[in-house]
């Protein structure tokens, strides 16, 4: 932890350290808290550098135009794109990640239909930045989720089938295929989105309960509305992802992008693993495909 403390003052030889500490959360990037007031976030990977640059830009972009505290950086280094020398911090957002079991403790209809309301305005905002305008002003790469997904597939072919069982490698290519040269990408307008729409990037307040904020914006940029709503319904199930998008504009014409985009996640984390050296997350990610 150390190097990292030693990189923001490099940076920043007038910030004060009173303490810090590491916040684990997060598989792209170290998480350290300052002072218990300000979150500083250095990336792990190369990559990493370049998806954090983009994050702050879209940050800066869109925090005048959602209702729900985001992450705005005012400590910023970028010169050098080593990692652990590359970071980003923000004045911490209060409360705490909303977990599938904090929601599964709400027993109260009103409060769930409240929270399921907060979530889908953030992103019935988000969305509204279409893909053509988050493209011109953000100078974000326009690519068509078929695109993405052809990628994505040839990846999972190349990297994971090995270490896949036949029946799993029919099952996801068959899955791929529908998706990809069926009807469900023919009625598409792409937007601005987060990305990783889940449970450990929304915070909230048990007491009040309401939503605080909406962190971890590194996956954004353009794409599939539906993807956000992916996250959801893999962090919190069917009957509240059902609450969510019954108040999201034109919301059930989404439901069958969803559940492809989550069917792919695992797949992703195996992927992320393997491309990364990250073991851990490889056999989160694989072990129900062996």
């Amino acid at each position: 932890m150390n190097k990292f403390i030693e990189s923001i003052q490099r940076v920043y030889p007038d910030l004060v350290f009173r303490d810090f500490y590491v916040n684990e959360i997060g598989q792209n990037n170290d998480v350290i808290v300052v002072n218990d007031s300000l979150v500083f976030r250095f990336p792990k990977y190369v990559q990493g550098t370049v998806q954090l640059r983009r994050e702050t830009e879209i940050l800066k972009y869109i925090e005048d135009k959602v209702s729900i505290p985001i992450p705005v950086p005012i400590y910023i280094s970028f010169d050098d794109s080593e990692p652990g020398k590359v970071f980003t911090g923000y004045p911490l957002i209060e409360g705490n990640p909303f977990w599938r079991n904090s929601l599964l403790g709400i027993k109260n209809e009103v409060q769930l239909k409240g929270l399921a309301s907060q979530l889908t305005s953030f992103l019935s905002v988000l969305h509204s930045i279409s893909g053509e305008t988050a493209s011109r002003e953000l100078q974000l790469e326009l690519l068509h989720p078929r695109e993405e997904m052809i990628e994505l597939f040839e990846k999972i072919q190349h990297k994971l089938f090995p270490f896949m069982k036949k029946e799993s490698r029919t099952e996801v290519t068959e899955s791929f295929e529908k998706f990809i040269y069926g009807e469900a990408l023919s009625k598409l307008d792409l937007s601005l989105i987060h990305g990783d729409f889940g449970a450990s990037n929304i915070l909230w307040n048990s007491g009040t309960c309401e939503v605080t904020g909406i962190v971890d914006f590194g996956g954004s940029g353009i794409g599939d509305p539906a993807y956000d709503f992916a996250g959801l319904l893999s962090s919190y199930g069917e009957d509240f992802f059902n609450m969510c998008v019954d108040v999201y504009p034109n919301g059930k014409e989404i439901a069958n992008r969803v559940h492809f985009y989550k069917s792919t996640f695992a797949l992703q984390e195996a992927l992320h693993g393997i491309e990364n050296d990250d073991q851990e997350a490889f056999e989160n990610g694989i072990k129900n495909y062996r």
